[in-house]
């Protein structure tokens, strides 16, 4: 009980830090376009074309989605409950715990807590957990290496500080899945660090029980190397994790696209656009902030304005960001809690 509210507490911190990080942020961008009020930009999108803004928000939405999508394409080779509102509540879990937390550390312990609650194994969850990881990152650096041949002048005329983050993030995103790969396939790299931890703070008088954890944590590591076993071998479940990992970035990276055109920027260069925020987020996605907020803001202005113009990069990045990334979140916040009350009261019943 003491840990769980310890964990309450720290995410609750972690909530509190990110929204302060957010308006921050936000003050920031309105403050150096000096132009721009949040009037004024109310002003923006309500003088924009409708529809387009409509299909930002619609894609922005798919990429809850399609997380919940991926989840289950892997999930319904493993007999694990895999309903559609059921992977739903991992996805929401996990893009709002990402949200709040450094580099995502909350966004997959969020989802493996009700995956376990459905019955899922921890080995199992783990996993499984661990392959959409990969596939989610690998889909990113597959396309920015895209956007780059579609587009080799989208990199160019970025600034030389986005651009060493651009390639710091291609370096350390290609590292993170390579890593994630060898961990699906060589547990001992998980459960051997664990088990001696374990050893350690029993030996030190932290923990007690050493034989019973140590037993469950062998119970965990079977049911992860059957998940692997299931899962990493078979070539349909590894492309049918890669492909709704894929789309489910490209919804997110279309949005900035959509929202450019809404705001009156020409059809010609939507597709420099959508190439530019796959770079973005290469640059922004290995940083440990919350979101990436503050960099993923500076390397979209940065980027944009070359091609649209600096007044209307602030305020495609503006909307962009509300759409995917504040009111995702928010969303996703909103649907978590829900599902967890949702689910203590079936628990409650059930007893």
């Amino acid at each position: 009980m003491e840990g769980c509210n310890k964990k309450r507490k720290k995410n609750i911190i972690w909530a509190l830090l990110s929204t302060v990080l957010a308006v921050l942020t936000v003050h920031y961008i309105l403050k150096q376009n000096k132009d721009m009020s949040l009037g004024d930009l109310m002003d923006v999108i309500r003088s924009s074309k409708t529809i387009y803004l409509l299909l930002g928000a619609l894609a922005s939405a798919l990429f809850v989605w399609f997380e919940s999508v991926a989840l289950r394409s892997i999930l319904k080779h493993t007999k694990c409950p895999h309903g559609k509102w059921q992977t739903l509540l991992y996805s929401t879990s996990d893009i709002y715990f990402s949200g709040i937390t450094p580099s995502a550390t909350g966004g997959q312990p969020a989802s493996a807590f009700f995956m376990m609650r459905n019955g899922i194994s921890g080995g199992m969850a783990t996993a499984v957990l661990i392959l959409n990881l990969m596939m989610y990152t690998f889909s990113i650096v597959f396309l920015g290496i895209g956007s780059i041949l579609l587009k080799p002048n989208a990199f160019l005329e970025f600034g030389l500080a986005a651009k060493i983050l651009i390639g710091m993030g291609f370096v350390g995103l290609t590292l993170l899945s390579v890593i994630f790969f060898i961990l699906l396939k060589k547990e001992d790299l998980i459960f051997r660090p664990l088990s001696a931890l374990i050893v350690f703070l029993c030996h030190k008088k932290l923990l007690k029980g050493k034989e019973h954890k140590l037993k469950r944590m062998a119970k965990i590591r079977e049911d992860y190397a059957r998940c692997s076993a299931i899962i990493s071998g078979r070539k349909r479940i590894l492309f049918g994790a890669f492909f709704w990992n894929l789309v489910q970035r490209a919804c997110q990276m279309t949005v900035p696209m959509l929202v450019y055109v809404a705001l009156g920027g020409q059809v010609g260069r939507m597709l420099l656009v959508y190439a530019k925020q796959c770079l973005v987020t290469i640059g922004y996605n290995f940083i440990p902030v919350p979101g990436g907020m503050g960099i993923s803001d500076y390397l979209m202005v940065d980027g944009f304005s070359c091609t649209m113009g600096e007044q209307m990069a602030y305020n495609v990045e503006l909307i962009s960001r509300g759409l995917t990334f504040y009111i995702c979140v928010a969303a996703s916040g909103v649907l978590t809690l829900i599902g967890y009350f949702w689910g203590e009261k079936s628990k409650e019943k059930q007893n």
